[in-house]
């Protein structure tokens, strides 16, 4: 059996061979597709990796969010919480009293954007992040250089900030030290002891601009009737649901909600917002390589009409070989063997054009690209199948000529 098949490979080898220039005519359709296909899903797994750090990054794998509204997908729903109380510090305190062994750590914090200035340099626009004191149990925060705010300077609101590592790049660049500097945060000025590690940007959109500052200077600067949102960080990642059933609980028996009552908070999870992400694109990312693969029906069609051609010319040929002992399945295994081999290195050549388009679109564009093993290998099994279903009939065609009228036939 593995003798056939190597004598079959061989043959079928040598006649795409003698034939180069249609051969490759024939799987340029395949070429296309899979270039295409491999381009496509690149792209997409990489956007996709680029929004899942984006949103661990901001919402953290370790904790969970309570704001004012829940999701939502239809004015009616929105409608129906439109009226939510704004999060304040009285339900921080709230779930910070309530005794539950689930519960690690609770942070408050509200976000504005504001000019940032040291000297004569600016920054427009930039995010200013106000805090609670137990914001560094957060894995969202760090300070690759110097040190974040202490507890008791966020709890006695002093003017001490932590920079991002882009703010802090483009007002003082490489020559300057910024920690222990003055900058101006709308006019306030702030002593910076950190700077946060770079963190990159999601299409475009830099995560390394903000600068924090503790919550009650925040509140000074923007004003106090701004909502917030909590953070709540479990003692163990295992007990996550338990720490969101008791901080569920601490805010309805604060705001007096009775049994029947529906929540007027919203709580969220990074997997919350990536399923909400998910949910949001799969169906266009489907759509799109759908698309896309319906030019390897097209490159499928090309190679059956090929193949059939091919039997046509070669009809004395296949006829002498059955008139010197092939059976069937040779014939079926050679034509079989020459239209996966057709349709394979369309796809190995389609492979390798895909992955430099990502590769290319990535590093020319704020786009991210991720050429991952199981893509590559589906392209090419995909074309495989291709060639084999198409390849299918021709074969089957070839096999059943009767050796002594093909003989015959000129």
């Amino acid at each position: 059996m593995r003798m056939q098949f190597v004598e079959s490979a061989g043959v079928a080898l040598g006649a795409i061979w003698a034939a180069k220039l249609r051969s490759f005519m024939t799987v340029l359709g395949n070429v296309v597709a899979v270039t295409s296909i491999i381009a496509v899903v690149s792209l997409i797994q990489g956007l996709n990796a680029s929004v899942k750090d984006a949103i661990l990054n901001q919402a953290g794998a370790d904790s969970f969010n309570i704001q004012q509204y829940p999701i939502t997908r239809t004015d009616e729903e929105f409608d129906a919480v439109r009226s939510n109380p704004r999060i304040t510090l009285q339900d921080l305190r709230a779930i910070d009293r309530f005794d539950s062994d689930a519960i690690g750590a609770v942070m408050a914090d509200s976000t504005g954007r504001g000019r940032v200035t040291y000297r004569d340099r600016s920054i427009e626009d930039t995010r200013i992040q106000g805090v609670s004191p137990d914001y560094a149990n957060f894995s969202t925060f760090d300070a690759e250089r110097g040190r974040l705010m202490s507890p008791i300077e966020v709890r006695t609101a002093r003017p001490v900030a932590v920079l991002g590592w882009q703010t802090a790049d483009r007002l003082f660049g490489s020559q300057a030290d910024p920690l222990d500097r003055i900058v101006q945060i709308e006019g306030v000025h702030f002593r910076v002891v950190g700077v946060s590690a770079k963190r990159g940007a999601v299409l475009g959109a830099s995560q390394d601009e903000f600068a924090i500052i503790p919550l009650a200077q925040h509140q000074m600067i923007f004003g106090s009737r701004r909502s917030m949102s909590i953070s709540v960080k479990p003692r163990d990642l295992s007990r996550i649901e338990q720490a969101e059933e008791d901080a569920t609980l601490a805010l309805r028996v604060a705001r007096r909600l009775r049994p029947r009552d529906a929540d007027d908070f919203g709580i969220f999870t990074s997997d919350t917002i990536l399923d909400l992400y998910h949910s949001a694109t799969n169906g266009i990312f489907a759509v799109l390589v759908g698309v896309v693969a319906l030019s390897l029906v097209v490159g499928g069609i090309v190679i059956m009409n090929i193949m059939l051609m091919v039997v046509t010319e070669r009809t004395r040929e296949i006829g002498l070989r059955k008139a010197l002992g092939a059976r069937r399945s040779d014939i079926m295994a050679q034509m079989l063997t020459e239209s996966v081999t057709l349709s394979v290195f369309g796809g190995v050549i389609g492979t390798f054009f895909g992955s430099a388009i990502a590769v290319t679109i990535a590093r020319l564009t704020p786009v991210p690209a991720s050429i991952e093993i199981w893509s590559v290998a589906l392209g090419i099994g995909v074309t495989a199948l291709v060639g084999l279903f198409f390849g299918l009939y021709p074969a089957m065609r070839a096999a059943r000529l009767d050796p002594i009228e093909a003989l015959r036939r000129e």
